[in-house]
């Protein structure tokens, strides 16, 4: 949607703003203005000037020497225009001016041309005379402009006058971003409507006046809606005596800078009132419409008709038509047809103004491929009341302009009349809703710049139907929040008892999740929640196995994707295929997401939706960085005293040596491992593959946020390392636990920073070596007690068959 900001003060007088600050205020009150066009961008010093002689110059055969008068003195120009004569009124840049472009009509230079007095052949020249391309515009805007040359403009213009002005230039033209909901403004009396209350200045729309001759519409043509579904009204007006001609340069001018093509007095004026009340209309040759008849039906399948384009268009049933005693003559609120086109032979025509079903318009624009400015407003579902006005203000152009003679009356075929709404006005709520304070008078005064009523003894606003967005208190709210100023509401919670300003307690271990994972170098993934049965297959799972009841979907898509997922790995190891077949290295991928386990089959209820922290890797890193990894995550939500993991964890897609069930005060809260090799390879995963899961509702009642500050230790630690011959079958799990147990709360840390096997190590046997740190919190340990603590370990590391290495 373009409009020129010169048609807009048309209905606001008193609006006097820059391009800017217009831009600005409308955006911040609802109506987003994407950007403006100034149209007299780099012009400067133009005026008109009148020719006063030409002589031929010296040595060039193609330029000519004028004489110009430019109002405050005479100038000479040389110029290599063929079209100008003597007392011809032309636009002239002055020494020093600027222009926007060249002759030629190509790219217009980012900050135009500067103009400056200089000599041609020898002969000085002063200024330049313009082509109206020069000027930044085009024939299209200016029909009258000469193909190749100098614009002449009227006689009667003065010399010495500001041309730019003149020509109408001294205008911007603002291009809208206008939401669907919001039909009233795709019309530029919309816009103005808007730009008034913004502004808070009168609102002027054009008062439409009685036309129409003493003859009957009636006596001409009939009019018959066979679908009121599809058309709910239909507005008909008859004009004889048609003359056709250019529309004066006013309409030209604000076609054109909508983006529309002049063409004559009667087409333009269906345009003009189309952008003006947002209303399409057409005109058909009322000598060509069969039996004087019109009929609004749906077209018969299969019909082929010929739109104005001379496009043949595929019908079916679906379709709206407007058809005459005999024929179809227009595609309903599309394009009219071939044949009875408005020819420069018409003597009498028929206006239609109509409403149509907006849904349908979409679709059948759709089927026919042909979508034009009429369907895209009718498509967004017009108001049916809007449809009289516009018929009326296009006869009272058609009188003003002299292009013909209206006859009286208008058919209105119309059974069910759209009345406004009523909204019962809460000025309370509506504070409440916004966080302000804002008294029912003001309210009701932002209400009367939109149009709206007020019924003071029902206490309810009324809603015209051209504001057919507004529906309930909300939509009321908004309106005042917006004319308000969103920029001056105070910033406060919304009231209630859910609102506590933070994250649910599930959703933050679910972002600590998050946070450690991509710190670790992981990218998050989302895979299916729905895959094959023959996944299982692929991971190795045994045929009774409890992971094959599934949820299986009623309507899938198909087999690979027919049951619900009841662990993660598929979708990962997919992903992680997909990286490592394109080459990418190191790959490190997450992912949140639920896995679906069924509480009976077949399902009474609903499956049971476990949230799964998974992790996967290959590259760089090995089982014990996957392991790093999950005990970080454990940290950061209070759990890492009391983790164990059991390397018996019996998945049949990990690796036998390779894997570990993590649990926390006998629960199990998920696994680790490396893949299997089998299963790697039904993935084609040519490298070590590492996972990790997490079982969140199983982990979620362990962990904890609460921190308690302790301040820097005052008493000195002392260490002692420990180095000891350990079965192979002995977990350094089990070594710390038994060091944390018997050295109670004089323990500050044990870490493990050697393990040996070799032929210098009894066959069966490792070495484990621990640097363990001990302090006391009131007062500094001496040998005695280090003593007494290391013994206690000792006598339990024995128990484990464990020795001290010589």
């Amino acid at each position: 949607m373009n409009t020129p900001l010169s048609w807009i003060k048309a209905y606001v007088p008193e609006l006097d703003v820059t391009p800017q600050e217009y831009t600005d205020a409308m955006t911040l009150t609802g109506t987003k203005v994407e950007g403006y066009e100034c149209l007299d961008k780099n012009l400067d010093k133009i005026v008109v000037g009148q020719i006063l002689s030409i002589e031929r110059h010296p040595d060039a055969d193609k330029l000519i020497i004028c004489q110009v008068n430019v109002g405050t003195e005479t100038i000479q120009i040389v110029t290599g225009a063929p079209n100008v004569k003597v007392g011809d009124k032309v636009p002239v840049v002055l020494d020093g001016g600027k222009v926007a472009g060249g002759h030629d009509g190509g790219p217009l230079p980012e900050n135009g041309i500067k103009i400056k007095k200089g000599k041609l052949r020898g002969v000085e020249s002063f200024g330049m005379m313009c082509s109206i391309e020069e000027l930044g515009s085009t024939r299209d805007m200016y029909p009258d402009a000469p193909e190749n040359g100098i614009y002449i403009l009227p006689q009667d213009t003065q010399v010495g006058a500001d041309a730019i002005e003149l020509l109408g230039l001294r205008d911007s033209v603002f291009e809208y971003e206008i939401t669907s909901n919001r039909v009233d403004c795709y019309s530029v009396i919309g816009i103005a409507r808007e730009a008034a209350a913004t502004f808070d200045k009168p609102f002027v729309p054009p008062v439409v006046t009685a036309t129409g001759n003493s003859e009957d519409i009636h006596d001409y043509l009939t009019v018959e809606v066979e679908d009121e579904n599809l058309c709910p009204r239909y507005c008909a007006r008859m004009v004889k005596n048609i003359k056709l001609a250019p529309s004066p340069a006013w309409m030209q001018r604000r076609l054109a800078a909508c983006g529309i093509r002049p063409i004559n007095n009667i087409v333009d004026i269906t345009n003009y009132v189309m952008e003006e009340y947002g209303q399409p209309m057409h005109a058909y040759d009322y000598d060509l419409i069969a039996g004087h008849k019109i009929v609004v039906k749906r077209a018969a399948e299969g019909d082929v008709f010929q739109t104005l384009d001379g496009q043949d268009r595929k019908l079916d049933s679906t379709i709206l038509m407007i058809n005459d005693g005999e024929k179809e003559v227009g595609i309903a609120g599309i394009m009219g047809g071939e044949n009875t086109k408005i020819t420069d032979n018409v003597q009498t025509m028929v206006f239609e103004a109509a409403c149509f079903d907006g849904t349908n318009i979409r679709l059948s624009a759709k089927k026919i491929g042909l979508r034009t400015d009429a369907s895209g407003k009718f498509e967004k579902g017009l108001d049916p009341n809007n449809a009289s006005e516009a018929i009326n203000r296009a006869c009272q152009l058609i009188e003003e302009l002299g292009a013909g003679e209206v006859v009286g009356g208008m058919i209105d075929v119309y059974p069910v009349r759209r009345e406004g709404k009523r909204i019962p006005f809460e000025p309370e709520k509506m504070n409440r809703l916004l966080g302000t304070d804002i008294s029912q008078e003001t309210m009701l005064s932002y209400f009367k710049k939109l149009d709206l009523g007020y019924d003071e003894e029902k206490n309810e606003i009324l809603i015209p139907t051209f504001r057919q967005d507004l529906g309930c208190m909300a939509d009321m709210a908004e309106e005042v929040a917006r004319f308000f100023g969103y920029d001056k509401i105070p910033v406060s919670l919304p009231s209630g008892e859910a609102t506590t300003g933070k994250l649910s307690y599930k959703l933050r271990v679910e972002q600590v999740a998050r946070e450690v994972a991509e710190f670790c170098g992981f990218s998050q993934g989302m895979t299916y929640s729905f895959e094959s049965p023959k996944v299982f297959d692929r991971l190795l799972i045994p045929a009774d196995s409890q992971l094959r009841q599934t949820v299986t979907i009623q309507n899938p898509l198909g087999e690979d994707f027919s049951i619900m997922r009841t662990l993660p790995l598929h979708g990962m190891l997919s992903s992680l295929s997909t990286n490592y077949n394109r080459r990418n290295k190191n790959v490190r991928l997450y992912e949140l997401a639920n896995i679906y386990l069924p509480k009976s089959l077949p399902l009474a209820e609903l499956p049971e939706e476990r949230m799964q922290f998974t992790l996967g890797m290959y590259g760089d890193g090995d089982f014990f960085d996957m392991k790093g990894v999950v005990e970080e995550f454990f940290d950061k939500v209070g759990m890492h005293k009391k983790l164990r993991y059991n390397p018996e964890a019996g998945k049949p897609f990990l690796h036998p040596g390779r894997q570990a069930e993590i649990s926390y005060e006998e629960t199990v809260v998920g696994y680790l491992g490396e893949v299997h090799p089998d299963v790697a390879d039904n993935y084609k995963l040519g490298e070590k593959t590492y996972v990790a899961v997490i079982d969140m509702p199983a982990m979620i009642p362990f962990t904890t946020f609460d921190r308690k500050y302790t301040g820097i230790a005052k008493y000195p630690a002392v260490t002692r390392d420990l180095s000891m011959v350990v079965p192979k079958e002995v977990l350094v799990g089990q070594i710390e636990e038994i060091i944390q147990q018997r050295a109670g709360k004089l323990l500050e840390s044990c870490q493990l920073f050697d393990i040996y096997e070799g032929a210098q190590i009894l066959a069966g046997h490792k070495s484990v070596a621990y640097s363990i740190t001990f302090r006391a919190k009131d007062h500094t340990l001496d040998d005695q007690e280090i003593s007494g603590v290391m013994k206690k370990i000792l006598n339990g590391l024995q128990g484990l068959g464990i020795e001290l290495r010589a």
